[in-house]
């Protein structure tokens, strides 16, 4: 790393830092760091795969959902995640928050997935569907440890279990994810939920060809955002839709496997089974 590189990569981490903070502008932002503000915006989003004023507005969110989640009145939350006025947020709460404020304070009420726990060839599978299409697919051992991952995000949701996916609904969409667990060709509509960037990762993810994998620095170029390998890594580990989503095709830069939210053994029999094939 040459010493423009380290001064640059000091200014970007101390404009994190900042925005971490406090609401600067982008020009107010430059300055305090240093950087022009157009030189600010490219390399920023570069890294972290979010320009500033997007990393802002995820930060925000988080503060926002973390004070609903904690039970406080949704104007409160609103003022101290900083939102001047409630208006910004309600515009565009349903693409953020999945719903309004208050919905999501109540827990997601009034929200429908249904959702069901099958056998398939990787062991007990929980697979969960809102109607534009699947939201996770969560692997483990214990029936009642997966229902319970379900309902952490939206707690008050409406859950319908569906006996072993048994209605004209579930049926052919639990039958898609069963047979792409066992290594099949299936075709199964997803519901993708997340910030503009994870979603970005999570498409690309897909259009990996079965058999092949990337690097995070190669996915992060993909994305467009080289430099944020990072973000990308963080992305597939928010990922809860397993094998569907293929999170299972990224490796390390020096071809070992990384981590994997179901366990690296996994992994590794994902990949063979793939190379294999």
């Amino acid at each position: 790393m040459d010493k423009h590189t380290s001064t640059l990569e000091r200014q970007l981490e101390r404009a994190r830092q900042l925005l971490d903070g406090s609401e600067l502008s982008l020009a107010e932002l430059g300055k305090a760091v240093g950087v022009s503000a157009s030189h600010l915006q490219r390399q920023f989003s570069a890294r972290y795969g979010l320009s500033p004023a997007e990393y802002l507005a995820q930060r925000k969110l988080g503060m926002l959902k973390s004070g609903l989640r904690d039970g406080h009145d949704v104007s409160a939350a609103l003022y101290d995640a900083g939102y001047g006025s409630p208006s910004r947020v309600y515009e565009d709460g349903a693409a953020r928050l999945g719903m309004t404020p208050a919905r999501y304070r109540a827990g997601g009420a009034g929200e429908a997935i249904r959702w069901s726990v099958i056998d398939t060839a990787l062991g007990r599978a929980l697979v969960a569907t809102t109607q534009r299409g699947i939201c996770m697919v969560e692997l483990g051992n214990e029936d009642a440890a997966l229902e319970a991952k379900l309902r952490t995000e939206f707690p008050q949701a409406v859950l319908e279990r569906v006996d072993a996916g048994r209605d004209e609904f579930l049926a052919p969409r639990v039958r898609a994810v069963a047979d792409t667990l066992a290594g099949k060709h299936a075709s199964v509509p997803v519901d993708l939920l997340g910030t503009a960037f994870q979603k970005r990762v999570w498409d690309a993810l897909m259009k990996i060809p079965e058999g092949e994998t990337r690097s995070y620095a190669e996915l992060a170029a993909a994305v467009g955002s080289p430099r944020a390998a990072r973000a990308v890594a963080s992305a597939c580990a928010h990922n809860r839709i397993a094998i569907v989503v293929p999170c299972h095709r990224v490796i390390r830069g020096d071809g070992s496997a990384g981590g994997y939210r179901w366990g690296l053994p996994l992994k590794q029999q994902l990949l063979q089974r793939e190379r294999a094939a």
